[in-house]
C-alpha cells in the first residue's frame, strides 16, 4: 500500500530540507527547562545519538534565550554539519 503525500513547500532548516517530497526527517523537542543548559545539552546529544535530524528547544523567556546563547551545540561554528 502506497502512502500519498501532499505536495508541500520546501523549507530549509540549517543544512536540512523538509517538504516538497524530500525524505521525512525525524524531529523532536527537548523537555528540559532551557535555562538548565547542562540538562538541555545532554538531552540534545541523546536525541542526536538516537538519530534525530531536527531538535527544537522551547524559548519562553529571555532567561531561556540567554541560556541558549551559552549552549555550545546551538553555536553554528560548533554544530555538527552532515555531508548529506
Amino acid at each position: 500500500m502506497k502512502t500519498l503525500r501532499e505536495n508541500t513547500r520546501v523549507i530549509s532548516i540549517g543544512n536540512k530540507v523538509i517538504g516538497g517530497g524530500n525524505p521525512v526527517l525525524i524531529q523532536s523537542m527537548t523537555n528540559t527547562k532551557t535555562e538548565d543548559v547542562a540538562a538541555t545539552v545532554r538531552q540534545i546529544r541523546e536525541l542526536e545519538e538516537a538519530g534525530c535530524d531536527i531538535i527544537r528547544c522551547a524559548v519562553p523567556t529571555m532567561e531561556a534565550a540567554n541560556a541558549l546563547s551559552h549552549c555550545h551545540c546551538c553555536n553554528r561554528k560548533w554544530r555538527r554539519q552532515d555531508s548529506d
